[in-house]
């Protein structure tokens, strides 16, 4: 199972900034396995907590370089709760890569438990950081 990596958020901020420099950005060292993902990104202002700057991503199963470079700019661009991130921000910039594995199917759309190590829950998407 692949689980999300430093190389894969260092690639987000590599497309990132190839988008404004108007470059391509250096290929990735990971493979192209292939999963549903998010690509989230939070700046840290007055070096107060992160906050929310932007955050999509898709169900679907994706090619990680694809789907990674595609939402890296799609959330820092076009996520509409947000103006568009600006090149002078990046260095005020986190960003999380969060890939979906392990489904497990319901029976019901209350067929959950809270646990102590749920991270968030958005859209009826269960995000944890542990298997619960």
């Amino acid at each position: 199972m692949v689980s999300a990596n430093k190389e894969m958020v260092v690639y987000c901020f590599d497309t990132l900034l190839a988008h404004y420099n108007s470059t391509e950005a250096p290929s990735p060292a990971f493979d192209q396995a292939q999963h549903p993902l998010f690509v989230t990104w939070k700046k840290v202002v007055n070096g107060g907590d992160p906050r929310l700057r932007g955050c999509i991503g898709t169900l679907e199963a994706r090619s990680l370089i694809n789907g990674l470079k595609d939402y890296a700019l799609t959330s820092a661009l076009r996520d509409r709760r947000f103006p568009p991130i600006q090149a002078n921000e990046l260095p005020l910039l986190e960003c999380t890569v969060s890939l979906l594995t392990d489904y497990e199917a319901a029976n019901h759309y209350l067929d959950w438990e809270v646990c102590a190590d749920l991270l968030v829950l958005v859209s009826g998407i269960l995000l944890a950081e542990l298997k619960c």
